[in-house]
């Protein structure tokens, strides 16, 4: 099943949702969390008005979720005039696999205004290796392609604080959503896989990921994008990483700040 067949199962204006999370998107022994988060995020617009824009997702990874039945639900914490803070798990067999934290707003006459962060020099797609088709490579990378231009290949022993390039999804050709912007984001591995000489586990434990509001509408998945994650701290087997996702023309499309767990 593919992403976008899969996110079609949602339905809009219904709590507590059963789906089916499809194979050949794994992780190891886990569903991609990335697409996990992506269910959540679409499970989420769908609830409320296209007034109310996804401003702010935080997630924490509680479980590995597996292919088959998941359930969505929700819960409005509060609605102010403009905002709405909303809690969204996602369960499997009665247990939580995903919790998040969303903050969805509407947009609002302001003084301020600021450009968005400028990507750093990615160099072009053409400038760098995608990841090898390789038995290290989880399943669910062979629906993305990457060009590697900034830091070195994961587990190649290239110590480092920046790691990305340029991604897209392989064979979707959809319009951008915000669901298929965290699958993007989600894509690359934990930034400090390159500094390992050989293979080990390493996943995500909690993310926050916020989001301009920019007309999604004028991308497509297939689309290039930039992508850099920039290590601020790593050790004791935790790491936490700040990122930014950029169209090829350098817009800025998503902040992402994780924690993530390496066992090496």
């Amino acid at each position: 099943m593919s992403f976008s067949s899969t996110l079609a199962q949602i339905s809009s204006d219904k709590n507590d949702q059963v789906i089916e999370l499809p194979t050949g998107w794994a992780q190891g022994r886990a569903f991609f969390g990335g697409f996990s988060a992506a269910l959540a995020a679409q499970f989420l617009r769908q609830q409320f008005s296209d007034d109310y824009h996804l401003r702010s997702l935080s997630l924490s990874f509680v479980a590995p979720a597996e292919p088959g039945e998941a359930q969505l639900s929700y819960r409005v914490l509060r609605q102010g005039k403009s905002v709405i803070q909303v809690a969204v798990e996602l369960q499997q067999q009665g247990d939580v696999m995903l919790a998040g934290l969303a903050s969805l707003g509407k947009a609002r006459q302001s003084q301020v205004q600021v450009a968005g962060e400028t990507p750093p020099d990615l160099k072009t797609v053409n400038d760098g290796p995608g990841l090898p088709e390789a038995d290290i490579v989880p399943e669910f990378a062979k629906n993305f392609d990457y060009r590697i231009t900034s830091g070195g290949m994961p587990f190649s022993g290239q110590p480092g604080r920046t790691f990305g390039g340029w991604v897209r999804f392989r064979d979707e050709q959809q319009p951008l959503s915000t669901a298929a912007i965290l699958a993007l984001v989600d894509a690359w591995p934990p930034a400090v896989l390159p500094h390992l000489d050989k293979p080990a586990p390493a996943s995500s434990l909690t993310w926050t990921i916020e989001f301009p509001d920019l007309p999604l509408q004028d991308f497509s998945t297939h689309d290039w994008f930039q992508y850099e994650a920039f290590i601020e701290h790593a050790g004791d087997g935790y790491g936490h990483s700040r990122a930014g996702l950029w169209s090829d023309q350098g817009q800025l499309i998503a902040i992402s700040r994780q924690t993530f767990t390496v066992f090496a």
